[in-house]
């Protein structure tokens, strides 16, 4: 297998992966989805909201904000020393107290430490009118993505399969005037070789051969070679993502082959 890092900076990452299988890099989107750990407030307990929204809204919006995740520095509460009980180890709280006329914002909320205050913190909560107020406190714990939305950090990760475009040699003359009805910079001839300049406009190409019924060109996709791509919500930057997706992948695998050595 080989791969090539195109994008790994920030919350987005693209990845070249090739000669390799489609189900392997399915499986890797899959544990994003699903497997990847993260911090997100579970508890919400409101003292005061005289706010427009139900408590039940504020508490549901509240879980969907995407919270700084150090995968080193916490543990899940289930696995915790304290045994569920919600200490440092396993649980961050944070604090609201808002009143009077504006928007309460993400950044609004409150650490009990500074190094877990919210960088996202423009993210809109509730609007409060003139003599409306909220006050509440929230524990955010570890979750993972397959028992709720609120724990999943990376958002719809794809795979594309890279494209070769192949032209009938025997009626070049029709290859060349089809190309001249195409948009300005979509493709290009390499010899007799068709070349599309920028892979995420194919399905523009792919209109056009549809729509001329031209035959006498051909898109194939070869599965061994495919382009990776996902982003995060910002709890995890894009390679602590990818490199905590992979090792529990990894880790899985190990699993299955120990059980499989354990079958007569």
């Amino acid at each position: 297998m080989k791969v090539k890092s195109v994008k790994l900076k920030g919350n987005k990452g693209i990845l070249k992966i090739e000669d390799t299988d489609v189900y392997f890099v399915n499986s890797l989107r899959r544990t994003m989805l699903s497997e990847l750990p993260k911090l997100a407030i579970h508890d919400v307990i409101i003292y005061d909201n005289t706010s427009p929204l139900f408590d039940e809204i504020i508490a549901h919006r509240l879980g969907m904000i995407p919270l700084p995740t150090d995968l080193q520095l916490l543990v899940h509460k289930e696995d915790c020393k304290c045994k569920g009980k919600g200490c440092p180890s396993c649980t961050v709280r944070y604090t609201l107290s808002k009143e009077g006329e504006g928007v309460v914002y993400s950044g609004d909320l409150q650490p009990e430490n500074e190094s877990w205050a919210i960088k996202e913190d423009k993210i809109p909560i509730v609007e409060l009118s003139k003599n409306q107020r909220i006050i509440l406190e929230v524990e955010a714990n570890f979750g993972k993505g397959k028992d709720h939305a609120k724990w999943q950090t990376v958002q719809a990760p794809s795979y594309k399969l890279e494209p070769t475009i192949e032209t009938d040699k025997k009626r070049m003359d029709e290859v060349k005037e089809f190309i001249k009805q195409l948009p300005k910079d979509l493709v290009e001839m390499n010899g007799n070789k068709l070349e599309i300049k920028d892979v995420t406009k194919l399905p523009v190409l792919e209109s056009y051969i549809n729509k001329e019924k031209a035959d006498y060109i051909t898109v194939k996709r070869d599965p061994s070679k495919i382009t990776f791509s996902f982003e995060t919500d910002g709890s995890l930057n894009a390679k602590d993502a990818l490199k905590e997706s992979v090792d529990i992948l990894a880790k899985k695998y190990e699993e299955l082959g120990k059980l499989l050595k354990n079958l007569k």
